[in-house]
């Protein structure tokens, strides 16, 4: 009798043992099969711009669209409809040229690029003289963006040629607004010098103005951008018109640059604004694989994404497949050319 509980706990000992392995067997297999998934993930980089701005929200937009991670709702359920084992993430820059150089070295898959400058940086011009940038490729254009040169309401500034002596942030270096403001201003006459040597993004510039440590800044944007808003409708600025002669002169020599209107409504207090417009690229490497680009490009345009695209951001409605070839100053990507011409956009 006294040897029964020891075989008992013999028998309880080896049953346990069995559970033990079985569990750890059904452990390494579920380790095998979430390493599985892990090699089929695929992380997709998106180098937007200022969190104030438009190229952020609609990253985040895009992001949205093209991911599909494993392990998500199908499609047809309501799930992810992007590309399979993708999970985009949105990066925040110092604008369009930070971008093209995230995508020449690596840091960036993607980018959100002004027509001008991927232009310039394609071809060695401008802030990228001697170092072109000729495995830039594209996706698409996504939208136009406008050039918003915002002044303080108590500065008496109605054109460009008074905001001499004024102190206005042309962004960050690194940012197409940069490019750009420098072009208006040369355009006009205005030295650069004379505007307090102020170079901010646009969320600090309305901090800035709010202090009265600045009257003004440019921003690139696609309208309504955030910074904007909050400089109208807080503090009572201005957007100042960019027209006249000068403009004219500026399309004849840069023709990615367009004549554009800020409608009235857009910003609180604004009547509708002449200004200058200029495409926004989405911007990858030649070095992307062919099936990937293929297949970002298959989902931005997908009948799921349209929904997104006009539900998501107000810029988002004027991302259509209609204009996604115009403006467009670098050589399309072979897997972005690919799909265009399935669709029959090319020929």
């Amino acid at each position: 009798m006294p040897c029964a509980p020891n075989r008992e706990r013999g028998a309880a000992a080896g049953w346990s043992r069995r559970l033990f392995l079985g569990a750890l067997g059904g452990l390494t297999m579920l380790a095998r099969g979430r390493w599985t998934a892990a090699q089929e993930l695929r992380f997709f980089r998106i180098g937007t711009g200022g969190v104030a701005g438009t190229y952020y929200p609609i990253g985040n937009l895009i992001a949205g669209i093209i991911s599909n991670p494993p392990g998500a709702r199908p499609c047809d359920k309501g799930g992810s409809c992007g590309v399979p084992g993708l999970v985009a993430t949105v990066q925040s820059s110092e604008g369009s040229i930070a971008n093209v150089r995230g995508i020449v070295d690596g840091s960036l898959d993607s980018g959100f690029v002004q027509a001008d400058v991927a232009y310039d940086a394609y071809r060695g011009l401008g802030q990228f003289a001697g170092r072109p940038a000729s495995e830039l490729r594209a996706i698409a254009k996504l939208y136009n963006e406008s050039i918003h040169l915002l002044v303080r309401g108590d500065r008496a500034a109605r054109g460009v040629p008074d905001i001499a002596g004024l102190r206005i942030s042309l962004d960050e270096p690194g940012s197409g607004t940069l490019v750009d403001a420098r072009l208006v201003l040369e355009a006009f006459g205005v030295e650069e010098a004379r505007l307090g040597g102020i170079y901010v993004k646009p969320d600090v510039a309305v901090s800035m103005m709010r202090r009265d440590r600045l009257d003004g800044f440019f921003i690139v944007a696609g309208y309504p951008t955030a910074a904007v808003t909050e400089a109208t409708g807080e503090l009572g600025a201005r957007l100042v018109p960019i027209k006249g002669e000068p403009v004219d002169r500026l399309i004849r020599r840069y023709p990615f640059f367009t004549y554009d209107l800020i409608p009235f409504g857009v910003y609180p207090g604004q009547p509708t604004i002449e200004t200058i417009g200029v495409g926004a690229l989405w911007l990858v490497s030649a070095r992307l694989e062919e099936e990937l680009v293929y297949g970002i490009t298959k989902a931005l345009w997908a009948p799921f994404a349209r929904r997104l695209l006009d539900n998501g951001h107000p810029k988002g409605r004027d991302i259509r497949i209609e204009n996604a070839l115009e403006s467009v100053s670098v050589p399309l990507h072979v897997g972005a050319e690919r799909y265009y011409r399935e669709i029959g956009i090319l020929r």
